[in-house]
């Protein structure tokens, strides 16, 4: 959902299964270029073309509603935020607002407008626009469902003039350097009536303010958009970004080899270890700003206090959650499915955010002990029965379904660990693999899930996922809940950490609402991947990564890879002789090539699709 994110879809040859599951590596050739295709769909009429192929649908155009980070990577390129991230380290820069200062109580915070910001369709961008966008999600509960959290606290929002923003708060709030909020001009949206519904494709282009601007969008099949040459920080240099919508992730790595795709992300270790050995193509594997994790479902329930959904009544047990963690083996998932590309997972936040970092103690940790967690089931009252499996009082077996993204590799192979392990327990798993794990999700309708979100530089919108504010309203609703956890201990640090603006003071909060996520076991965050992607050196002369000494391309927290992009021209070593830029984002195939037959099979790991994000 989001994060945690992203959606795939391809065929899967029974062979790669099953190297995928051992983790097996296979061997990657480079397949001869399609010369003339290339030429043609790349030139374009002349234009350098910077094609993005991604296998996550977009959840809604609207940056009232969207949480995937396909759709909110691109809320960054099409509307300017208040402020933004260094790329070189995170730390706070200018965006929409040049400068800001507090009150000496922290209670009212001014911001300065900047006077060079234009809306695409000539109007100026002044702080009034900002002061609506807030207003609107402060009094309108549907246009709070994506970033609700970051005015929850704001008691008034005023223009004074077009270059003054003024917030006064109820509270002190930590994140008033970090309101990840996109700005949207009043004169267009004011006339949206239902922001429910409302989901921003229909008329193009889309009015903004940001590097690019939306031209074109078809669902599951494209997003177009040109460069914004009023854009105060400068124009991107490519002619235009496409994001090219790719059920098939076999046709999207066959684009790579042929010079059609020159970016690749999500690579899985065999595809990345083939890749460095290849022609113009360069590898990036940097520390991701990701976790993998495995979610339980905790009895989805709406604000209203009703329940729903058909969550397994056991997880709502303690013991059986902790029994489960038990009994996975984490350090085989990084040597086996990741393949060392990845770091085992603890804490909530990975270990690219070292403040907020977080460590089980020795003795807290749910470290891989079968027997113990044989032990926890028996207490529990879910003994073995004659047949080997554990049964509750009723006499009915322990049998969980785990929500799994059809073409995610790592899931599929993960899954399988999952049932030889807990079937040893004598617990059965049905791993259902979705190309839509959205919709069940939402319903309630699973019992475990695999999950994971791209984590911003502050924590805060991560951590307000799981709090009971998040909850949908009533059932029939979408809320900003990641999966229903609504824990009154990890409310009240939230709370805390919500107006500290002590660093250290606020980073202890956070690790404090860590441990807690951790014992109460409903999520279990088994890995922090790698960034994992690769480039064509012909296609692309340079682009940015955040940070820039060792980061990722894709899933930025800013728009400084597409906005950096420089392509690199006829240099003539191109095997396809094109001047536009394909990129594939979350495909993390292996290639099998029969020379003898020019026959291969391909697949991907998911470009964050579901991101819940």
């Amino acid at each position: 959902m989001v994060t945690n994110a992203p959606s795939r879809n391809a065929r899967q040859h029974p062979f790669i299964r099953l190297l995928l599951a051992s983790g097996v590596a296979a061997s990657v050739l480079v397949v001869a270029p399609q010369q003339a295709q290339a030429d043609d769909d790349a030139k374009d009429g002349g234009k350098n073309v910077l094609t993005v192929a991604v296998s996550q649908s977009v959840d809604s155009l609207s940056p009232f509603l969207a949480q995937r980070l396909l759709s909110t990577s691109l809320h960054r390129l099409m509307y300017d935020y208040l402020t933004n991230y260094d790329a070189k380290d995170a730390s706070t820069v200018p965006g929409f607002a040049t400068e800001w200062k507090s009150s000496p109580d922290k209670l009212t915070w001014t911001y300065t407008i900047r006077k060079d910001s234009k809306w695409s369709d000539g109007k100026q961008a002044t702080a009034e626009d900002a002061a609506w966008t807030f207003n609107k999600m402060m009094t309108d509960e549907n246009a709070a469902t994506a970033n609700g959290s970051f005015t929850a606290n704001f008691k008034t929002v005023t223009a004074p003039d077009p270059e003054t923003l003024v917030i006064e708060l109820k509270q002190p709030q930590a994140t008033m350097t970090a309101l990840d909020v996109p700005i949207v001009p009043k004169h267009v949206w004011e006339k949206v009536d239902d922001f429910s519904k409302f989901n921003n494709d229909k008329q193009f282009p889309v009015v903004g303010n940001g590097p690019y601007i939306l031209t074109d969008f078809k669902v599951d099949q494209y997003v177009k958009l040109k460069p914004n040459k009023d854009f105060w920080r400068g124009a991107p240099k490519f002619d235009e970004l496409v994001f090219k919508y790719y059920k098939d992730g076999d046709a999207a790595v066959a684009a790579l080899q042929k010079g059609e795709v020159s970016f690749v992300s999500g690579l899985t270790p065999a595809q990345a270890a083939s890749l460095k050995s290849a022609k113009n193509i360069k590898v990036n594997d940097a520390p991701g700003r990701r976790f993998f994790a495995l979610a339980t479902n905790p009895g989805a329930q709406s604000k209203d206090g009703k329940k729903f959904g058909t969550g397994h009544r056991a997880l709502l047990d303690p013991a059986v959650r902790k029994a489960l963690f038990h009994a996975v083996d984490r350090k085989t998932i990084i040597d086996k499915v990741f393949q060392g590309h990845a770091v085992e997972g603890e804490g909530y936040i990975p270990p690219r955010f070292g403040s907020y970092f977080w460590k089980p103690t020795p003795e807290q940790k749910i470290g891989y002990d079968p027997a113990k967690a044989a032990a926890l089931l028996d207490q529990a009252g879910y003994k073995k029965n004659g047949s080997g499996k554990r049964a509750g009082k009723d006499g009915k077996p322990l049998d969980f379904r785990i929500l799994c993204h059809a073409t995610d590799p790592n899931d599929k192979a993960i899954g399988k660990y999952l049932q030889e392990w807990w079937g040893e327990l004598g617990i059965g798993l049905k791993v259902d693999c979705l190309d839509n794990v959205s919709d069940p999700w939402v319903a309630g309708d699973y019992d475990l899930a695999f999950d994971g979100w791209s984590v911003n530089p502050d924590p805060d919108f991560v951590l307000s996922i799981h709090t009971c504010a998040a909850l949908p309203a009533t059932p029939k609703d979408t809320g900003a809940t990641d999966n229903f956890i609504c824990d009154k201990t990890f409310d009240e640090l939230y709370a805390k950490q919500a107006v500290e603006y002590d660093a250290a003071k606020r980073a202890e909060l956070v690790k404090q609402m860590e441990s807690r996520l951790y014992d109460t076991g409903y999520m279990n965050v088994m890995a922090y991947p790698n960034a994992v992607e690769a480039y064509r050196t012909d296609q692309i002369k340079s682009i940015k990564t955040m940070p820039e000494a060792a980061g990722n391309i894709y899933g930025q927290d800013g728009y400084w890879s597409w906005w950096s992009a420089e392509p690199a021209g006829d240099s003539g070593s191109s095997d396809s002789g094109s001047s536009a830029v394909a990129v594939g984002i979350g495909i993390g195939a292996i290639v099998v090539l029969a020379a003898a037959l020019g026959l291969f099979v391909s697949r991907r790991r998911r470009a964050s699709a579901e991101d819940r994000e």
